[in-house]
């Protein structure tokens, strides 16, 4: 059906409602999803890369420390205000399946969702929810996994309904007039159904295993998609009643599945029914939570997981964590990560990256990087580090402290090596060191907010610095005891 009312033609095939969702309704998801899928391929990279791809958003890196530190991922309510250790007391692996829950509501809630998008996103967290718990009592080896393909089954429905304009109309009036089953509907509107855009979609975005396999065959002989379908069952059987012939089917199957008595799995369904309002709420779809049915009233956490606007304070919390870390056994790769993401984060810059000094002495070689515009799955930074002329790098790599970098008063420094690799743009260039010998350097800028430097930002930036030089020496002390 057209749309006289758009501005530009609307899609019409499934191949271009794909293209169109992938790359102009959800490019965030979409890119991340990728980058976290690309990087799952490639068993070299690990937590550093992962923590690299979440820092690149600043709302994506608020909204998983909050989802973290909710008493549902974190009962310990141990206190993280880094991605790094977030990823260290929950594991990559519960990071990287929480990164991709807040990609796609990233990607969804600010839209002009109306009711049946609400409607939508409600069954999917709340069948994810339900999912995650059933996986547990089948003693699953990986329960988020579970939660993220019960979350993202619908993924169809949900980006249709968020973004299909003139077209969701169409096919609500359809259904209201009760002559058209929601297939029906689709098929006539669209051409296809919404479930083979779930399938094109998860294809596009490389999704792959337990997600793609409980889209495409839910009738599976496998444990992992039944569960899946069955979390999606009992939110519309909840939707029926509890006392409803669909709720009582709902029940046999999950007996069935985990051994739980009837009375015993019913009350859990109701208790993770609360749990999942509490969960759609820390992902931001407040307007979505009220659409999962409860006769309970629900106290959300305040206080728990908040983003800490005042920048002081994330400085001053990620400080804390680097020095309770070096207090300990200490991790380099952690160390470098959370001082890279108090600088970052705790200073509010563009682009950060610390790399590491090659072995001919020649090259600095990216180890972490936050905020460059590159693919991160195959471009790795460079710079030359070189003496004749002297550039930049090797002027910040040869002095004791760092060096605050002007493109109009050092503009010698500029080289055009230089300046191909960052542009004229001010800048912090700080080394690190060990044993008295530059083994990397830290480098920080504001080139697209074009926010002036300090000379706090610069003190603050050399703390960072000044604290992983330390835990290296006490590393390398505690290495020889």
């Amino acid at each position: 059906m057209p749309d006289p009312d758009a501005k530009t033609e609307a899609p019409r095939t499934l191949e271009q409602w794909t293209r169109v969702l992938c790359d102009q309704e959800m490019p965030i998801f979409s890119n991340t999803a990728q980058n976290i899928y690309s990087s799952l391929d490639d068993k070299q990279k690990g937590a550093m890369e992962l923590a690299s791809i979440i820092l690149q958003d600043p709302n994506l890196t608020a909204k998983i420390l909050k989802v973290s530190n909710s008493v549902h991922y974190n009962p310990s309510r141990q206190k993280m205000n880094t991605i790094s250790r977030a990823i260290v007391i929950l594991g990559s692996n519960v990071i990287r399946e929480l990164t991709i829950a807040c990609s796609f509501f990233e990607s969804i809630i600010s839209q002009q969702n109306k009711d049946m998008a609400n409607r939508e996103i409600a069954h999917a967290i709340h069948a994810a929810v339900q999912a995650k718990e059933i996986a547990i009592a089948c003693n699953d080896p990986s329960p988020e996994e579970v939660f993220i393909a019960a979350l993202l089954n619908n993924i169809g429905s949900i980006a249709f309904w968020c973004f299909g304009g003139r077209q969701c109309q169409y096919i609500a009036e359809l259904l209201q007039s009760g002559n058209f089953s929601a297939e029906q509907a689709e098929n006539k509107v669209l051409g296809f159904t919404l479930k083979e855009l779930a399938m094109s979609l998860s294809r596009s975005w490389r999704l792959g295993g337990l997600i793609e396999e409980s889209i495409t065959a839910p009738s599976s002989s496998h444990i992992r998609p039944q569960i899946v379908y069955l979390a999606k069952e009992i939110t519309l059987a909840i939707d029926d009643g509890w006392e409803s012939e669909a709720m009582d089917a709902c029940l046999i199957k999950l007996e069935k599945l985990t051994g739980q008595e009837v009375g015993f799995s019913k009350s859990s369904l109701k208790k993770n029914m609360l749990s999942a309002v509490k969960i759609a709420c820390k992902f931001g779809a407040h307007d979505a939570s009220q659409f999962i049915l409860t006769d309970q009233p629900v106290q959300t956490e305040e206080a728990a997981g908040h983003e800490i606007a005042d920048k002081s304070k994330i400085q001053f919390h990620i400080l804390q964590e680097i020095t309770q870390h070096i207090s300990g056994p200490i991790n380099p790769n952690l160390l470098f990560e959370m001082a890279v993401e108090g600088i970052h984060r705790g200073l509010d810059m563009d682009r950060t990256l610390f790399c590491i000094l090659s072995t001919d002495k020649k090259m600095l070689n990216e180890k972490l990087a936050v905020g460059w515009r590159k693919d991160l799955s195959t471009q790795k930074i460079k710079f030359d580090v070189s003496s004749l002329p002297a550039n930049l790098f090797f002027k910040a790599m040869h002095s004791a402290s760092g060096i605050w970098a002007h493109p109009k008063t050092d503009s010698i420094l500029f080289t055009p090596s230089v300046i191909n690799h960052i542009g004229r743009t001010e800048c912090f260039l700080i080394p690190i060191y060990t044993d008295n010998k530059p083994i990397g350097l830290v480098y920080t800028d504001r080139s697209i907010n074009k926010k002036p430097l300090t000379e706090e930002d610069f003190n603050v930036a050399k703390l960072f610095s000044q604290q992983v030089n330390i835990g290296l020496a006490l590393y390398k002390m505690k290495k020889h005891e």
